[in-house]
């Protein structure tokens, strides 16, 4: 087994430049416990922003962008490995892509309905909805509502089939959806901060029961859908009237979910200092109480005591069954570190302490080098089940973002970026598992502008264990750990007033931690060339080609190429 710093740099070597497939927040500021602690004012630090671009200034001033469209496109197909098939279809669409930024409202929408029309050759009829959202209201000057969605495809199982393009029909894929919303109040009471935020989000998986998976693999429960909630609260103060800066935080988190009745409930509370060292260095570090229980209901079985799997492919839950514990963990958690921020351009934070009954390293780095690029690196470690963490990767998404679609298949790219970072979904739309799990990684992007050219790259690792009762239906989950490495880039240029051109690298590679099972490689690339013909009326020609390869299981090697027309309204 190669070490992950290796494989990152093979991955790394495979995509060389382009595009999305990531995974946790790009660029976020560190925030151990929640987003309160930050907001309360825990650093002296220099906090000035960064120095916006034009185009940022731009932005600021008030604007509502609303364009709706409707798309006709004819899709081509070949397997250039397996017998050299080649299918085509056509589709047709209708979406929109709106965007706010006034001095109350903020926010951004890109939404599509899709319907692909096989012709009885091959490839089934079909319907996809894929789609972003992020908004924020101003109520008044301390009081705000905030809400988010996502609508994407996501891969059910993943020791199954790894398409990187989902175009026609791809095996191990479903549909899935997931919406959050809530207030955020962030008000002062003299030299104190106070802050307190509450969210409520459900999260839905379409059924998929025709997984193919390699020989003597065993397929794992598939999540349903979910109810989560997470309640802050914080004061704080800055430096300056005491020598440190200080804040106590207290979080609730809450994921209810329907399959087994899989519950997650975590409660937290602790103090955070931050001591001055110069100007721009300081000494940070907090301590607290954790106290998080995750549990589930076993499935019915037959006579034999093996589980029993409904129509949809999912275990069927044991309404009589009493709580399974898969996992408990209650006690002091703690860490420290340095904030280091030397320019308004420049952030660095490191910490080390204990959590989840082991050590845990976080970090961040921001660096914006000029106007138009930005640096960001993150270093992450948390617990959660699959719904939750969609929702925390919805809420940490900026309200104004850049995002773009695979020009074949329509699908979301997987990253968005906005004035202060970026935030990807591959994670969590990697694995849709009914289990909890603990997942530890590092993301790391560069993305910019030069002269005409818009440029980004990402790279990073992820490391998710699975957590699931012992006693249960799961037992053979419990403790099975993946690794996802990946790199993805995009470059993009006006070739004239009238003609743009885009294209994407994207490379990941994924061990599966199940005994017999083989890893994935993944690799792709796509480009595409739009003109716009008239006032509202643009064409399209992408082209694409794409891959995996799985040990003990068929590998795919694809060509697509697609033409379409768009009008926009």
């Amino acid at each position: 087994m190669h070490s992950p710093l290796v494989k990152l740099g093979l991955i790394a070597g495979v995509a060389l430049s382009p595009y999305p497939a990531l995974a946790q927040q790009i660029g976020s500021e560190l925030t151990p416990m929640d987003d309160a602690q930050v907001s309360a004012g825990t650093s002296s630090v220099d906090t000035a922003p960064v120095e916006q671009s034009g185009r940022s200034r731009k932005r600021a001033e008030p604007r509502v962008e609303v364009v709706p469209y409707i798309e006709a496109q004819q899709v081509l197909v070949a397997d250039l490995k397996s017998g050299g098939e080649v299918l085509t279809y056509s589709t047709v669409a209708a979406g929109v892509d709106a965007s706010v930024a006034t001095r109350r409202a903020q926010g951004q929408i890109s939404l599509r309905y899709e319907r692909l029309i096989g012709y009885d050759n091959g490839v089934d009829d079909q319907d996809t909805i894929t789609g972003l959202a992020r908004g924020s209201l101003a109520l008044t000057r301390e009081l705000s509502v905030e809400a988010g969605g996502i609508a994407a495809r996501t891969r059910v199982d993943g020791r199954g089939a790894a398409p990187t393009n989902l175009v026609g029909n791809p095996d191990n894929v479903t549909q899935v959806y997931s919406v959050y919303g809530g207030p955020t109040l962030a008000t002062q009471a003299g030299d104190l901060s106070i802050n307190a935020a509450y969210r409520a989000g459900y999260t839905k998986v379409e059924s998929e029961d025709t997984v193919v998976l390699p020989s003597g693999q065993q397929r794992f429960d598939q999540f349903d859908d979910s109810i989560s909630q997470v309640a802050t609260a914080s004061v704080g103060m800055q430096p300056g009237v005491l020598p440190v800066g200080w804040a106590v935080s207290a979080s609730w988190e809450r994921e209810d979910a329907g399959q087994l009745d899989n519950r997650f409930d975590g409660k937290y509370v602790r103090a955070d200092v931050t001591l001055p060292v110069s100007p721009t260095l300081a000494v940070v570090g907090g301590v607290g109480y954790e106290d998080i229980e995750i549990s589930e209901r076993d499935a019915l079985r037959d006579a034999g005591g093996v589980p029993v799997v409904g129509s949809d492919g999912r275990l069927v839950k044991n309404v009589n069954s009493p709580r399974l514990i898969a996992y408990r963990q209650d006690g002091l958690i703690w860490d420290v570190g340095v904030l280091w921020r030397p320019s308004p351009r420049t952030s660095v934070e490191a910490r080390y302490g204990r959590r989840y009954g082991s050590d845990t390293y976080l970090g961040s780095l921001s660096y914006r080098p000029g106007r138009d690029w930005a640096v960001n690196v993150s270093i992450y470690d948390t617990i959660s089940g699959f719904g939750g963490l969609l929702n925390d990767n919805l809420a940490a998404l900026p309200t104004q973002f850049l995002s773009s679609r695979n020009p074949l298949s329509g699908d979301l790219s997987g990253c968005a970026f906005g004035q202060t970072g970026g935030l990807c979904f591959n994670d969590a739309l990697g694995n849709a598992s009914s289990a909890a799990f603990r997942q530890r990684g590092i993301t790391a992007s560069v993305s910019g502008k030069a002269g005409l050219w818009d440029t980004g790259f990402a790279v990073g690792y992820n490391r998710r264990k699975f957590i699931a009762s012992s006693l249960g239906a799961q037992a053979q989950i419990d403790g099975v750990t993946d690794e996802n490495y990946y790199a993805v880039a995009f470059l993009g240029t006006a070739v004239d007033r009238r003609t743009r051109f885009e294209s994407n690298i994207y490379a990941s590679y994924f061990d599966s931690g199940f005994a017999s099972a083989g890893d994935v490689l993944q690799t792709g690339a796509n480009a595409g060339l739009y003109r716009q013909i008239i006032q509202g009326l643009s064409a399209s020609a992408a082209v694409g080609l794409d891959s995996f390869r799985q040990e003990n299981f068929d590998s795919e090697l694809t060509a697509s190429a697609l033409l379409g027309l768009r009008y926009s309204f």
